[in-house]
């Protein structure tokens, strides 16, 4: 038996690694058997959830008969456009399945490194099989929301969309407006009908016909956003009224029902061991980069959650304005004093991280950050 076999048997035993490797087209799986030191391959059409099941049972009954005893599945995949479905669908037949960070995974530092399906799926299945065997920091594991907890983000996200969309739309209005001389329409007011049928251009026309019909839909598209975000924050007030969490944080000063849903969808429904994977997982931990006597910081890792880290960016700036006897306010001026432009949007994203950690510690033991005051019933 050779060495790379016998180290397969000894990583590998009582226990079937599979990788998949998941695209739009069609689903890589790469597996290795104890035993074995050569892995397998097989292609699948991308969602056959059934058959990825029945493939599986397939190599455990090999690997079973040709070893004599019962053996465990373990499955990696990464975190993707594929969501989290799959991992549910494993777990649910009793395979031990595991979702990576992608950008956690070490990869070649080779300027032009060759890239392709096969390749990333023997890179995920060694990186599983070295997360097996203890090897520290090798890749970040993520943990997957229950389709319930999946499902109600889905409030705050769609309303962040419906913004965005009302956002483009509106700015699309003012610039075919500001095309004809017309500078002073808001077409988010309550008379933007009516003002539109007295606008004239800058060289005193009536306003042209098509261009008229044209805004006329988009004020009409517009309209039919504005009902769905109010119905959407009517659905998430009756949400945040339901949950402690969320209600905690509504009674801080500077924080709306907007942002306590989100931090309480996005963040803190979920369990941190310590303030340094909470600060992770929001993406405002710091990322130094040094070598020899070079030393530098890159900024913050912008790796974790996207939504809570702008929403805590956002609540920062808000935080200065609503509680300026807070601890926190207090530190911010110290720092910054007088200084504009990147020092002060520096010191920003720092106090959006002592903030997040000082609010997890609010909800999760009852400690108000020192000086910050509660809204008055």
């Amino acid at each position: 038996m050779s060495h790379t076999q016998a180290a397969a048997i000894r990583t590998h035993d009582g226990a079937i690694c599979v990788s998949l490797e998941l695209s739009c087209s069609q689903w890589l799986v790469a597996s290795l058997s104890p035993g074995s030191e050569k892995m397998s391959k097989h292609r699948l059409e991308a969602g056959d959830g059934p058959g990825l099941l029945a493939l599986l049972q397939r190599l455990r009954a090999h690997a079973e008969k040709a070893c004599g005893e019962a053996m465990r599945l373990i499955t990696i995949q990464e975190a993707g456009l594929d969501g989290f479905w799959l991992d549910r669908l494993l777990k649910a037949h009793g395979i031990e399945s595991h979702v990576v960070d992608a950008a956690s995974i070490a990869v070649s530092r080779r300027a032009r490194r060759a890239k392709s399906d096969k390749i990333d799926v023997e890179a995920l299945l060694r990186t599983l099989l070295a997360w097996l065997r203890g090897e520290p920091r090798v890749c970040s594991m993520v943990r997957p929301p229950s389709a319930e907890e999946e499902d109600r983000r889905r409030l705050t996200r769609e309303r962040q969309s419906l913004i965005k969309e009302r956002t483009r739309l509106s700015n699309r209005i003012r610039g075919l407006l500001a095309s004809q001389g017309i500078c002073l329409y808001d077409p988010l007011k309550r008379d933007r009908h009516k003002r539109l049928q007295r606008l004239q251009t800058g060289d005193g026309r009536a306003m042209p016909a098509r261009l008229k019909s044209e805004i006329e839909r988009m004020l009409e598209r517009l309209e039919i956003l504005m009902t769905q975000i109010k119905k959407l924050e009517a659905e998430r007030a009756e949400q945040v009224a339901q949950n402690q969490t969320a209600a905690l944080l509504l009674r801080l000063k500077g924080i709306g029902p907007e942002f306590a849903a989100t931090l309480w969808l996005e963040g803190f429904y979920r369990d941190f061991a310590n303030r340094r994977q909470l600060a992770a997982y929001a993406g405002l931990a710091p990322t130094p980069w040094q070598s020899g006597s070079l030393r530098r910081e890159q900024g913050i890792s912008k790796a974790g959650n996207p939504r809570l880290r702008r929403t805590m960016i956002e609540l920062a700036w808000l935080w200065l304005r609503h509680q300026p006897q807070s601890q926190f306010s207090r530190w911010f001026v110290e720092r910054v004093g007088q200084a504009r432009g990147r020092v002060r949007r520096i010191a920003i994203v720092a106090l959006a991280r002592k903030l997040v950690v000082a609010l997890w510690h609010y909800v999760g033991e009852g400690l108000v950050p020192e000086g910050a005051q509660l809204k008055t019933t």
